[in-house]
């Protein structure tokens, strides 16, 4: 484990010098370490780390758009991210990305250790303070999500900016009636039928996975 090389990257700089002596202490090599998602991105360009530790709000560029960046790119790096968001959104964009863990801020120092072990292992961590009914939730949504057709996730992205059926309909040259049926079919694949409303409920809590 010692072996493995880090870039760290957090727009506060006491956790960010509490990490980078805390991981060094440990033996990691860390090649980087970056207070914006820009540099960052440069350090893990030019390093390829084997781990990318960072924060998921930085300025010039979020901590999720780097990974995303980097995994478009093919960069084996794995990435954790670090968040103040307990939201179970913010855990759902990360597996949807397929990082390798997420930290809450409080608890980075206490776990940072054991996240690192596991991901070496090839799996995925999450901080110990969602509950594992919650991490399952997450990746319900992924799973049903993915049952969706390109056209019918067309129709949940025009339903997120806040379009009628008959704007809908217009916009992509059907019809009305089209739209309804894509509409019904949407809501028996993610399981919403019977829910007053639960198809704009569910767009509003999962916009996040549709852009």
């Amino acid at each position: 484990m010692a072996e493995k090389t880090l870039v760290i990257a957090d727009d506060h700089p006491l956790l960010l010098k509490g990490l980078e002596t805390a991981l060094r202490a440990k033996g990691f090599r860390i090649l980087g370490v970056a207070q914006d998602g820009s540099t960052a991105l440069k350090l893990i360009d030019e390093h390829k780390p084997d781990i990318a530790i960072l924060d998921i709000e930085m300025p010039h560029m979020d901590g999720l758009s780097v990974a995303k960046h980097c995994r478009d790119q093919g960069h084996a790096t794995k990435f954790i991210m670090l968040s103040y968001h307990k939201e179970i959104e913010f855990v759902t964009r990360a597996k949807s990305l397929n990082l390798s863990g997420y930290l809450l801020k409080e608890d980075a120092l206490e776990e940072i250790d054991a996240c690192i072990r596991e991901v070496i292992r090839g799996g995925a961590y999450y901080s110990k303070a969602f509950q594992v009914r919650e991490i399952a939730a997450a990746s319900s949504s992924l799973d049903r999500l993915d049952t969706l057709t390109p056209s019918e996730k067309k129709i949940l992205r025009l339903i997120a900016r806040n379009m009628s059926t008959r704007d809908i309909a217009d916009s992509l040259f059907v019809s009305e009636r089209t739209v309804e049926k894509h509409r019904s079919n949407i809501i028996l694949k993610l399981e919403l039928s019977g829910k007053p409303n639960g198809l704009t409920h569910w767009v509003l809590r999962h916009k996040h996975l549709l852009s």
